[in-house]
């Protein structure tokens, strides 16, 4: 199954590791999830990572990174003309469209106004371990 992550879910991943995020990275580490990638949201979950307020670890970022860099399946996107609250998340659609992802996973549901992302489902954490039957 092909996922494509929000940042704030790789985030929260890190910041709370027995919630709903944390669940999604190990999924995504043991290969029985698959996560969409392309170099602009590598760059943002690198940058987001480095930010002083989550006191991420520089040995923790570089593991989680070149572990998701490693089991990621690397897109090329075609641009859409997509207008999204947060123009920076247009990517995120960009890539769950080109991969044919089943999801698009976020904890700013509301970032993803549903009539504008092409028929991706925009899920939060817990709603999609709830529809593949994951806690």
């Amino acid at each position: 199954m092909r996922i494509v992550m929000d940042t704030n879910v790789l985030v929260s991943a890190l910041l709370t590791p027995f919630g709903g995020p944390s669940r999604i990275l190990e999924l995504i580490s043991s290969g029985q999830i698959l996560l969409l990638l392309d170099n602009r949201i590598f760059a943002e979950y690198r940058e987001v990572l480095a930010r002083p307020k989550f006191q991420v670890p520089s040995h923790a970022r570089q593991i989680v990174l070149e572990r998701l860099s490693r089991k990621a399946l690397w897109i090329t996107t075609q641009p859409l003309a997509l207008t999204l609250p947060d123009k920076d998340d247009v990517m995120f659609v960009e890539v769950a469209v080109a991969g044919k992802a089943y999801a698009l996973i976020t904890g700013n549901k509301r970032h993803f106004p549903l009539k504008r992302v092409r028929n991706i489902k925009i899920l939060s954490p817990r709603e999609f371990l709830q529809k593949i039957n994951v806690s």
